[in-house]
């Protein structure tokens, strides 16, 4: 059997690392304006995700992508794709 199986298109986000405490798992925080639907003006939203980083890389303030993934544990299903920017 001929095996041409087409993976879906996976969702990737941007965000800034704010937590690198636990073994191979970090938490990543994306920021976006929505604008408040009465009274119009902007505020900021953020969503966090705990991705896994194989090799405990990113520190907390590095800017990361992420990726969607299959289910790693309970609150995990992301993981690092690649570290855009280093923390000063």
């Amino acid at each position: 059997m001929e095996e041409n199986k087409v993976r879906n298109l996976r969702k990737e986000r941007v965000g800034v690392v704010v937590s690198n405490k636990m073994d191979k798992t970090i938490v990543v925080a994306e920021k976006r304006k929505v604008k408040h639907p009465i009274y119009g003006k902007f505020v900021n939203k953020t969503t966090k995700f705990s991705a896994h980083d194989e090799k405990n890389d990113c520190n907390i303030g590095d800017l990361v992508r992420i990726m969607e993934t299959r289910p790693l544990s309970k609150s995990k299903c992301w993981r690092l794709v690649e570290i855009i920017e280093r923390a000063k």
